[in-house]
C-alpha cells in the first residue's frame, strides 16, 4: 500500500516506522519500553484511524494495521540502554526526516502535529488518576 502517491514503495513502506520509533523515543525515560508505554502507543494508532487529518487517512489506516508488530521489531533490535537507544532512534529518525521532506507542506505539518501528541500521549502512559484527584490543578514547583 502507498499512503502517499508522491514517494516511492521504499519511503512510504519507512515512513511507517515513524510513529512507532517516536513512540520508542517518547518511551526511552527509563531506557526500555514497558507495558504501559506499548499500550498508549497501540492504543494511540488505532485511534488516529477514527480522528484523523484527511491527509493522513491511508497512512493511519496502514499504520494502524501493523503498528504493534513494527513496535515490538523495532523495539527489539535496537541496542539497550538509554543513550544508544536513544543514539540509535534519532538515526532512524533523521534518514525518515529526508523522506516527511519529500512531502507536501500540508501534510508535513499534520504529521509534525501528531507525532507530538503521540509523544505526549505516550509520556504520560504512567499518569495515574488519583494524581488528577489530589492535584487537579498543575501547580508550579511541583512536578509529578
Amino acid at each position: 500500500m502507498k499512503p502517499f502517491k508522491q514517494l516511492s514503495f521504499h519511503d512510504n513502506k519507512t515512513l511507517l516506522n515513524l510513529p512507532a520509533y517516536i513512540a520508542l523515543l517518547a518511551a526511552n525515560a527509563d531506557g526500555k519500553l514497558d507495558e504501559d508505554e506499548k499500550l498508549a502507543s497501540i492504543e494511540y494508532a488505532h485511534i488516529k484511524t477514527f480522528s484523523f487529518d484527511p491527509l493522513l487517512d491511508t497512512f493511519y489506516k496502514e499504520v494502524d494495521r501493523i503498528f504493534e508488530i513494527t513496535l515490538m521489531q523495532l523495539n527489539k533490535h535496537l541496542p539497550k540502554g538509554k543513550k544508544n537507544r536513544e543514539i540509535a532512534i534519532k538515526n532512524e529518525l533523521s534518514d525518515i526526516k529526508k523522506i516527511v521532506s519529500k512531502l507536501d507542506s500540508k501534510q508535513v505539518s499534520v504529521i509534525h502535529h501528531n507525532m507530538n501528541a503521540l509523544i505526549e500521549h505516550v509520556s504520560r502512559a504512567h499518569h495515574n488518576v488519583l494524581i488528577d484527584f489530589i492535584f487537579p490543578i498543575p501547580m508550579p514547583g511541583i512536578v509529578l
